[in-house]
């Protein structure tokens, strides 16, 4: 009898554990399509080096949201930056130029923190719907009057699927 016991207590501790093993893995797992990251030379972004990312959209009709990232250093003389991000891909171009806050008005900067470098992360793109699958070209230029943007030590893209 105490040997059942023992088996059943046995046999229940081996099926939690598998079932918290599966919920750790399936909570690990990320909607990201893609994530892109470059490292910017010297910390001076140019006109001319654009992150890109090439998008393989296999489903038009879910949403997609695109994400436009961005490391900086305290020798960033400005509050915000100006991108102009393009998508182009199958019948689709588009332009559009963004304004991206970076510090408050008092110069303290936003996003995380970590020394000397601060992160954040702004949308491009909310529940985006591509008109048509295929591929499709994404690319961000700083917009910014000086050539080169100083204090600029990464950009990034990320893509994620809304509704996996």
């Amino acid at each position: 009898m105490e040997q059942q016991r023992n088996l059943r207590v046995n046999k229940l501790k081996t099926i939690l554990l598998s079932l918290t093993l599966v919920l750790l893995f399936n909570g690990c797992t990320s909607n990201n399509l893609i994530d892109v990251n470059m490292e910017v030379p010297d910390n001076s972004w140019m006109y001319a080096k654009s992150v890109r990312a090439t998008l393989d959209i296999k489903d038009s009709s879910k949403g997609y949201n695109v994400f436009f990232k961005i490391r900086n250093t305290a020798d960033y003389r400005y509050a915000n930056i100006y991108v102009i991000a393009r998508l182009k891909g199958n019948t689709l171009s588009k332009s559009t130029r963004y304004q991206f806050q970076l510090a408050k008005a008092d110069g303290s900067w936003l996003g995380k923190g970590s020394g000397n470098l601060y992160s954040n992360t702004f949308p491009l793109l909310k529940d985006f719907h591509f008109p048509k699958a295929g591929n499709y070209v994404l690319e961000v230029e700083q917009n910014m009057r000086d050539n080169p943007l100083v204090g600029v030590s990464d950009i990034g893209l990320t893509v994620d699927l809304v509704n996996p």
